[in-house]
Parts: C-alpha cells; structure tokens; sequence
C-alpha cells in the first residue's frame, strides 16, 4: 500500500530537484514556473500539505508568534492580554512559545521562520547575543523585539528605560530616609539585569549614597530564588533598611523572608519591586513597584509587527515606553498591619 505522495515523487512528477520542491513547500523565493510546476504535480499526486505549506499561493500562514523567557511571569501575561486581542481582530491566531531563557533555543525559534509557521514574531529576548543579530539580519519574516537591541538592529524595538525606572525607586527609597538600601537583581549576563545593576550604582550616587557591593545580591528573575538572594543579602548585611528588586516575582520572594526572619515590611525593611504586575497589589504588603509599561509595551509591539506586515519593507521604528513608580504600602507604611 503505497505511503502517499512525498517530496521524491512530486519532484519526479514535476521534473525539477527535491531542493526545489522543498523551497516551495516551504514557502522559500523560488521562480515562478517552478512554483507552478510543483504545485501543480503536488495537486495531482493528491499530496495533503501542512498547515504552512496550505497557504503557499498567498505566503500566508495568518499566524503570528510571540516567544517569552517565561509564561509564568505575570509581566508577560500582561503582554499577551494585549497582543492577542489585536491579533485577532486583524485575522490572525496567536503562536506562543516559551523558550525559558534558552538561548539555542531562541535561535531555533528564529531559523523557524524560514519555514513560515508564522507570518511575524514578537520576540522577548534576556540575552542578546551576536547569532540573535544575525538571525534578525537575515529574517524572513518581519520581526519586533521588546526590550532594549543596539542601535542600527534592522527589526522594530519597543524598549523600556528601566534606567530611569531604577532611579525613580531609589529616589523614593531615599527620599523616606532609607540610607542602606540593597539590591537583588538578576542575572548580570541579561539585558535587563546588566541595565539594572548599572542603573543601581548610578542611581545611589545621585542620591549621595555610596555604592557598596556588599549590598548587592544576584540571583534570577523567580520568587524562589528572590527569597534565596534575600536570605544571603541579609545574612552579611542585616543592617539594610530597604530592598530594590529587579522585578516583582523577586520581591515576592523576599518579602517571604523578610516575613521568615522576622522582619517588618516597611517599618524595618522597605521593599519596592520593578514590573508593577498584578500580584503587586495582592502581595502583603501591597508592593511598591515601578511599572514598566508591559500591556503598553505589548500593544505598540502588535501594531508595529500588523504594521509591517500590512505595508511592507520600512525603516525599523524604535519606540520607548516610560516607567513611572506605583507608590503602595511596602514602602510607605500605609494599610500595613
């Protein structure tokens, strides 16, 4: 019983080579005649395609990817919320894929396009490394990155200025008469952990605060380990009277041990997290956090990416989304109990 038609025999039907077929299944440029003359055989052969192959006439696969570090993370949740309604309502479904800050693994979601799966991608990448700008290069698809790429990267970038975000909360910290105030940050190998940690050091000496690196602790952007690092950063200085997170699923976790080891949230310990997710206002205490625009950030990348696709090739747009601090009780003492 024969198996179906495969590659070999729709290029022995259409008298050209198995690598051109496989182009064309694969949506791949290719000339027309051959174009024809393969999907032609593939027709008669009865050959049943997927479902990126299904919509070769048109290059259209009607839809698009959003690949994140992490689905748990309420941050990214909140991008989604945004994303698929305007996807939707364009036509198109929502692929999401969660690469777990897996370098390689953002790669293959990358080299992918090549066989449209997807007409565009959305992409959060924790680390940029010189392959994800070759790929970016060479992309056949149009693609928008959040988060901070260098300049003259040929893709759309929605970015935050988490720089100015840290600033904002070590203003605040200070401003209530914190002196000893600590940071746990996340990977420093990171985009946002690398912005983080310089906009930390930059931001106590504006306050005329001294950089102690005693003060700071490195962990990753989970709760668990948040309340890991917690745990290690008051071991060596329990004199600290404050803690900047670098997000607020850190926090969470040191908000865990501070509540542990006794201490009280803001009357020892002032706590302010940085993603303003919406566990912040379900944290006891409420968390002070500085908003980083997630749904915003979410909705410019949708309509950029519906953008390119719509109206074709264009100089890449760079648009930044402003933080702003979201004072609760964590750091001001009110409804605390």
């Amino acid at each position: 019983m024969s198996d179906g038609p495969t590659i070999t025999t729709i290029a022995q039907r259409a008298g050209v080579s198995i690598a051109s077929v496989s182009r064309v299944l694969n949506g791949l440029p290719t000339k027309a005649e051959t174009e024809r003359r393969v999907m032609s055989a593939a027709r008669e052969l009865g050959y049943v395609p997927n479902s990126a192959a299904r919509s070769l006439k048109s290059r259209r696969s009607n839809q698009l990817g959003f690949a994140i570090a992490d689905i748990g993370n309420p941050a990214y949740l909140a991008m989604i919320r945004e994303i698929q309604p305007i996807f939707k309502a364009a036509g198109y479904r929502l692929v999401l894929h969660s690469t777990d800050v897996d370098t390689a693994d953002e790669i293959e979601v990358l080299r992918g396009l090549g066989e449209r799966y997807v007409d565009g991608l959305i992409m959060v990448p924790l680390r940029m490394t010189r392959e994800h700008l070759d790929m970016f290069a060479g992309a056949r698809a149009p693609i928008v990155i959040i988060g901070s790429v260098p300049d003259g990267t040929p893709v759309d970038n929605v970015r935050t200025d988490s720089r100015t975000g840290v600033r904002l909360a070590v203003e605040h910290l200070h401003g209530l008469g914190r002196r000893r105030i600590g940071f746990l940050n996340g990977p420093l190998d990171t985009v946002p952990g690398a912005a983080r940690g310089a906009a930390y050091i930059e931001a106590l000496e504006a306050c005329g605060l001294p950089y102690d690196k005693n003060l700071v602790e490195v962990g990753d952007f989970y709760r668990a380990e948040g309340a890991q690092a917690a745990e290690r950063l008051l071991g060596r200085a329990p004199e600290i009277d404050a803690l900047l997170c670098a997000n607020d699923l850190i926090a969470f976790g040191a908000l865990e041990t501070l509540r542990r080891t006794g201490r009280r949230v803001p009357e020892d310990v002032a706590v302010a997290g940085m993603d303003d997710t919406d566990l912040a206002t379900l944290a006891w205490p409420p968390l002070t956090s500085v908003s980083l625009g997630s749904a915003e950030r979410g909705r410019v990348a949708a309509e950029l990416l519906l953008d390119r696709l719509g109206k074709g090739p264009r100089a890449p747009r760079v648009v930044t989304v402003e933080p702003r601090l979201v004072i609760r009780a964590s750091t001001t003492g009110e409804e605390t109990r």
